[in-house]
C-alpha cells in the first residue's frame, strides 16, 4: 500500500515542480516589463489634449479622403478611359 502512496506523491511532486517553474517564468517576465527600449515610450505616453486629438482626426480624415480619391480615379481610368490597356488584368 505504501508503494501506491509513493507513486502518488512522486506525481504530486512533479506537478508542483512544473507549476512552480511556470510561476517563476511568469514572475520573471512581469519583472522585465519595466525594462527595455519600449518601456521609456510607455512611461512618457500621455493623453492628448482636445486640440491635438482634433488635429490628428483632421489629418487622418484628409489622408483617407486623398487615398479614396486616388482609388476612385484609378477605377474610372480602368473602367472608362483606358479599358483596352487594362484588359490584360482581367484575363
Amino acid at each position: 500500500m505504501s508503494s501506491g502512496n509513493d507513486a502518488n506523491s512522486d506525481q504530486t511532486g512533479a506537478f508542483e515542480k512544473r507549476v512552480q517553474s511556470w510561476q517563476d517564468d511568469l514572475e520573471s517576465g512581469i519583472r522585465g516589463l519595466g525594462k527595455g527600449s519600449w518601456a521609456r515610450i510607455i512611461k512618457m505616453a500621455r493623453k492628448p489634449s482636445s486640440l491635438e486629438f482634433r488635429q490628428t482626426c483632421i489629418v487622418c480624415g484628409i489622408g483617407m479622403f486623398v487615398l479614396g480619391f486616388i482609388g476612385f480615379v484609378m477605377l474610372v481610368l480602368m473602367d472608362n478611359v483606358l479599358p483596352s490597356f487594362f484588359e490584360w488584368l482581367t484575363n
